[in-house]
Formats: C-alpha cells, sequence, structure tokens
C-alpha cells in the first residue's frame, strides 16, 4: 500500500493513493471500524475535526458514520461532500482478492473503487487544493447505504442539526457517469415504496370449495386492477411513475388442497407528483376492496434540485476537466440524496458506473485524478458563491 498517515511536511497523496487505502479495508454493508480509521486518518492532516457515530441495534445496527468539518471563517458558506464506504458484497469469480487493491494498466480493480470508495478519495484528495479560509468543507459519510440505509445517512443528519452544521449545498459521489466522466448528472430521483399484501381466505378440500374461501381468486383480481393502473404520464424532468409485481406466493405443496392465504409483494418508483403515502393509501384501498390487506414500507420520496447555478458549478467543473457537459439526469434508482434534499439543494456526480456491483469492478485511474480536480473546482465555486 503506498499510502500512509500524512505529516506536515509529506505531500498530499493521490487520489490514487487515497482510493487504494480505503478498498483495502473491507466494508461489506453495514460497514464499521477499520475503514472509517482509514478515512480519519486521510482527514484529520487537512484540518478536519471528525465526528463517528454509532447508531442503531438489531436487526438494522449498529452502524458507523462519520461526519467531518473543517471550519472557515465566521459566517463563510458552508459546503458537504456526501457518499458511503460500505460496499456490496464481492461473490465469487474475482480474478484478484476484491479487497486486495491493484492496478493493472489504467484500471485500479477492488471493491468500492467506484461504489463508490474511489469518489470519496477524490473528494479528500480534493482538499488539498481548497485553502481553510475558503469557507466551511464537511464530509457526510456513512457505513450504511448498500443495506437497509435505517441508521445512517438519517442518523447523520440528526447530528448536524444537533450541532448546527447545514451545508448551503452538498454534492454526493454516487457514479452518475455512464460512458465517460461527466456524461451524466443526478439532479434529482424517483421516490420508492414497497407494498406486502395478504388475502386471508379458509383451507379446505378442492372438492367440497363450499365449505373452504380460496384466496387466490381476490388476490389475482386484486393484482389486475393494479397491473392496470397508470399513476401519470412522466414530468420534465421524470420518467413515468410504474407499479410492479415482485411477488406472489401461496406456498400450498397439495394439489388437493385449498390455501388458507395468498400473499403478494409490489414495488413501486414514482416521481414528484406523488408521495409515498399517498400511493401507500391508494394501493390500501384497492387491496381492501378485494379483501386484503396492505403494508408499506416508503424508503425514499422522489425530489428534484432544479437546474440552477449549483448544477452549473458541476457542468462548469466538468467540462473544464472533460470537455463533456454533463446531461442533467432523475433516471436510475435511490441514493441518500432522499434523505440529504430535506437540508439543503444536493445533486449527484460522480465516476462511471458500468462495473459497480460486479465482479472485478474498477476505475480508470486518469478517472479518479480528473475527479478529484472538478470536485476541487465545484469546492471553490460553491464556497464563493
Amino acid at each position: 500500500m503506498r499510502w500512509q498517515n500524512m505529516t506536515s511536511s509529506a505531500p498530499s497523496p493521490s487520489a490514487l493513493e487515497l482510493a487504494e487505502a480505503l478498498i483495502a479495508c473491507p466494508s461489506v454493508t453495514p460497514a464499521m471500524g477499520m475503514v472509517f480509521d482509514c478515512l480519519e486518518g486521510q482527514l484529520v492532516p487537512l484540518g478536519f475535526s471528525v465526528h463517528r457515530l454509532i447508531a442503531g441495534d438489531e436487526p438494522h445496527g449498529p452502524v458507523e458514520n462519520l461526519f467531518a468539518i473543517r471550519h472557515g471563517p465566521a459566517g463563510s458558506r458552508h459546503f458537504g461532500f456526501a457518499g458511503h464506504l460500505d460496499v456490496v458484497p464481492p461473490g465469487e469469480g474475482w480474478t484478484a482478492a476484491p479487497f486486495a487493491p491493484e492496478v493493472r494498466g489504467e484500471l485500479l480493480y477492488g471493491r468500492g473503487a467506484v461504489d463508490m470508495k474511489g469518489s470519496i478519495a477524490a473528494m479528500v484528495a480534493a482538499m488539498a487544493e481548497v485553502p481553510q479560509d475558503a469557507g466551511t468543507i464537511s464530509f457526510i459519510i456513512t457505513g450504511d447505504e448498500e443495506g437497509p440505509a435505517i441508521h445512517g445517512t438519517v442518523a447523520l443528519i440528526e447530528h448536524m442539526r444537533s450541532v448546527d452544521a447545514i451545508p448551503d449545498l452538498i454534492l454526493v459521489g454516487e457514479p452518475t457517469s455512464v460512458n465517460r466522466l461527466g456524461d451524466m448528472m443526478k439532479i434529482g430521483r424517483r421516490g420508492s415504496v414497497n407494498i406486502w399484501i395478504t388475502v386471508e381466505g379458509g383451507e379446505g378440500h378442492v372438492a367440497y370449495p363450499h365449505l373452504a374461501n380460496n384466496p387466490i381468486g381476490p388476490l389475482v383480481s386484486m393484482l389486475a386492477e393494479l397491473n392496470a393502473l397508470v399513476l401519470d404520464e412522466g414530468t420534465d424532468w421524470f420518467q413515468p411513475s410504474n407499479l410492479e409485481i415482485t411477488d406472489i406466493t401461496v406456498g400450498n405443496p397439495a394439489t388437493n388442497v385449498i390455501p388458507a392465504r395468498a400473499h403478494a409483494r409490489l414495488s413501486i418508483r414514482f416521481n414528484d407528483l406523488h408521495s409515498g403515502q399517498e400511493l401507500a393509501d391508494k394501493v390500501t384501498a384497492i387491496a381492501e376492496k378485494h379483501g386484503g390487506t396492505a403494508r408499506a414500507m416508503i424508503s425514499g420520496e422522489a425530489f428534484l434540485t432544479p437546474p440552477d447555478a449549483f448544477s452549473a458549478m458541476i457542468a462548469d467543473a466538468v467540462e473544464a476537466e472533460t470537455g463533456l457537459r454533463p446531461e442533467a439526469s432523475t433516471t436510475g434508482g435511490t441514493s441518500d440524496a432522499r434523505f440529504l434534499k430535506d437540508l439543503c439543494p444536493v445533486i449527484e456526480f460522480g465516476l462511471c458506473n458500468a462495473t459497480m456491483h460486479k465482479r472485478d469492478e474498477a476505475v480508470a485511474v486518469p478517472d479518479l485524478e480528473a475527479l478529484a480536480r472538478i470536485y476541487a473546482r465545484v469546492a471553490k465555486a460553491a464556497l464563493a458563491g
């Protein structure tokens, strides 16, 4: 490993060296311990005060989170970098060990290279180019974004509010680029709600249906009605909301028994024309009409940061380093920006996402270094106002 703790006389490590150090710390979600030790060791020499928080209990905790802040002059603007150190399980079939970072050609391989230890390394590297008197910088880093995300960024937000450390703008380093670094940023995300449906019946022999109550018929009718729903036609910035049936379960191994109950599960991805609760209520009403019950879990609401000075800052920085002007998009899944949007305007921008969650995840080393320069430009512009 080429990176070691920095001293005041040592040159600042590169984004590559910082990324190698982070990747070398196994951190399958929920991340704890060593990887946060590593990031703290990278930030403290740059003048950051680091606060590490443990939140939650079983079954979704404990989760470790980190909030680091470097204060600028009194009254200066505050810019936040956000991301996650946890990674998905590496799985089998890697060419080399997933937590033994290795550069082959121009690519750095390792779990988290693009999602998203590489981006966090670029954020840290960028700080060497942003003077402290430019303004206040913070790092909002969770160990639970890839998992349930119940005790991660939500707990960090509570801490930030308690210490009155709310940024004016936040950039999340999710891997938003598609074909080339800089071709896309995310200015919003659709919301997500999952709904579990149950229809209770009465079991009995198939030859005596009058003595039983088959729940499958009502469930099929209910799902047909739900599947036919047109939630909207989309908006200027969002694709249409969609409802998908993701599971149907009866669990009846016998050929001559009418089952006692039947279950289904739905997933709805929705734009900013809806709220999660509104959609949960709509599905519940249809379920009850057919004799069923519904239980909803809202993972996050839709949000949009309309194109403005913030998105222009990012686009200008990207164009200066890559020659590309990123497309402003709301496509894809969810991220912790769905929580951070309650604090201030938030936009996501980061590395190419082609290998995220795959074996042999890798990032182009020139992209790492370019991203650090982009992040430095964005931070300076955001602090200048």
